[in-house]
């Protein structure tokens, strides 16, 4: 028998891939580094898009019909978009509740829970701050709940899976070293925001937020609260505007005209800017962008 009617034959699960579809491309790239050879990755959101906000195309919806599973970020990220996909797909491998379905969130720590969930206090999450991605020790814990999910699905790759996180993970505390020299020197340095994005990023290195240029999270900002703003600039004297890059920088350049205060765009995904293509170089420039 030759060659070619010999690989006819074999399995066609020996060359099957599944196909995990993501949200957000931080959640492909360490799929991807846990899942190796073994897995597509099919990332639903670009980096440099607001998460809170994704058109559900239809080509996402075909992604979503095509997936084995999903991997999504949680704490309500996704509210506003995902819900209305997964309808659309009608794939009941990536139904919530599924064996085939991880929501991060459950698996780390969330800061900032409302006490109270009202309208009145702008689009707050009422299960605490979701961008929790942006504390590297939080990415940890994310591969090892990825790895664990992925030996779920396939555990005859199993070995793969923890092989892959294994060096993942040492790499990865390897970078976090570096970058905790890099910020040493800026614990307790005062800083503002646009939006509270970065809560978990300033906890982690010690940067003391002492207020958004957004009033309330999702409520643009009134004339009032940008001469609050400005006077508090003045009066409390922090280092810069830490800024998303998805939303308009006119009002930090306004208050920068009148303040003199740095405007220092910061990144939240791969992707979010060009020379943005992978996780340590996201924190790379995180750890970096901070004079």
């Amino acid at each position: 028998m030759n060659k070619f009617l010999i690989l006819l034959l074999l399995p066609l699960t020996l060359f099957a891939h599944m196909n995990i579809a993501v949200s957000y491309p931080y959640i492909g790239a360490i799929t991807k580094s846990i899942g190796g050879e073994h897995i597509n990755t099919v990332v639903l959101a670009k980096g440099n898009w607001d998460p809170h906000f994704v058109v559900p195309r239809p080509s996402l919806i075909s992604k979503m019909r095509n997936a084995d599973a999903l991997i999504m970020n949680g704490g309500q990220l996704e509210i506003g978009w995902l819900p209305a996909l997964l309808r659309r797909a009608g794939n009941p491998k990536t139904n919530v509740g599924s064996n085939s379905f991880l929501n991060l969130s459950h698996h780390v720590e969330l800061i900032n829970k409302p006490s109270s969930v009202d309208r009145a206090n702008g689009d707050i999450h009422p299960d605490g701050n979701p961008h929790f991605h942006l504390d590297p020790q939080n990415i940890i814990v994310l591969a090892k709940t990825i790895q664990k999910f992925l030996i779920s699905l396939d555990s005859e790759h199993a070995d793969v899976y923890n092989k892959n996180y294994e060096q993942f993970s040492a790499s990865w505390k390897e970078n976090m070293k570096v970058w905790q020299e890099k910020m040493a020197n800026k614990k307790g340095m005062k800083v503002i925001q646009f939006h509270n994005n970065l809560a978990y990023f300033n906890k982690a290195y010690s940067l003391n937020n002492i207020g958004t240029i957004e009033p309330l999270p999702g409520i643009p900002p009134s004339s009032r609260h940008i001469i609050d703003t400005i006077k508090l600039i003045n009066d409390e004297k922090p280092c810069c505007v830490l800024h998303d890059v998805y939303h308009s920088t006119k009002t930090a350049e306004f208050i920068r005209e009148k303040t003199g205060i740095k405007i220092v765009l910061m990144p939240h995904d791969i992707g979010a800017l060009d020379n943005i293509e992978d996780l340590t170089s996201l924190f790379d420039y995180l750890t970096g962008a901070i004079k």
